[in-house]
């Protein structure tokens, strides 16, 4: 190979380099991570799913009370599985299934509501101030909610 053809190797593997790194850039930023739930009521760990890495998952990981009244951990009582009412609120799965749609954007996904116990079409996205705002809907009714990233 002559002095020519190694610098044009070089500078295509180069300008490859570029075009992964700026496409990556354009996906988002990543939501991976532990973000603080809206009324403060717990703490959930967005990373992908351990069933499919292309897709993103969450569970509760802290509350400030994960206890009831008697000390007990608090479960899953209102959901209508009966099989599952016994689980533990803490390391419950709350988002399930979020794919990347677009910059700072997944969709896609589930998100469960343990104080109802119904699980609901969900989107996520990536404010410019850092938040995530959550979006679940039942029909064409969404409610949503700003989470901030926990330090």
């Amino acid at each position: 190979m002559t002095f020519r053809r190694v610098w044009m190797a070089g500078a295509m593997v180069a300008a490859a380099g570029l075009i992964v790194s700026v496409a990556s850039a354009q996906t988002g930023a990543s939501v991976e991570g532990d973000w603080i739930v809206q009324d403060k009521s717990g703490r959930v760990r967005i990373a992908p799913c351990k069933t499919d890495a292309s897709r993103l998952c969450g569970v509760i990981v802290s509350m400030p009370q994960p206890n009831d009244a008697k000390g007990q951990p608090k479960r899953d009582g209102n959901n209508p599985n009966a099989a599952m009412k016994s689980r533990t609120i803490l390391g419950l799965p709350l988002i399930t299934g979020f794919k990347p749609t677009g910059p700072g954007k997944w969709g896609d996904g589930r998100i469960y509501n343990p104080q109802d116990g119904k699980t609901y079409k969900s989107k996520l996205e990536l404010a410019g101030n850092g938040t995530l705002k959550v979006s679940g809907c039942v029909l064409v009714i969404c409610q949503a909610q700003t989470w901030t990233r926990a330090n």
